[in-house]
């Protein structure tokens, strides 16, 4: 089964901005952030699993897209403190990354492995 060309943009989308989040928010590291370490740490451990569930999702892992689907839902979730634009923006994104991955064909590209024993 050939995968569908909205999980590929969505999946590459979400590597490319935990790529480019680790890079930025990894100057905090180089400036010696001190009591914001673990502020610093948190958001680069959550860009990396933003490029583990990209890349696990292009591979059709379902776990990949509930990853994802779970890292988008918290940032609707730590977006609420700040303007609503960011909250709406959030839950836009969110409700995208829902439809792509769970809807078909988009879903069938997920249980393409548990159907064909790959």
């Amino acid at each position: 089964m050939q995968r569908p060309l909205s999980v590929t943009i969505l999946s590459w989308a979400f590597i490319a901005a935990g790529a480019v989040g680790l890079v930025y928010h990894a100057a905090g590291l180089r400036s010696g952030a001190g009591d914001r370490l673990d502020d610093v740490v948190l958001v680069l451990v959550l860009r990396a699993l933003a490029i583990i569930g990209g890349a696990f999702a292009l591979r059709g892992a379902n776990w990949g897209r509930w990853l994802l689907l779970l890292w988008m839902a918290y940032h609707v979730v730590i977006s609420v403190g700040h303007l609503s634009f960011e909250v709406v923006a959030h839950a836009i994104l969110l409700v995208v990354v829902a439809v792509v991955y769970f809807r078909a064909p988009g879903s069938a590209w997920f249980r393409r492995d548990i159907v064909s024993g790959a």
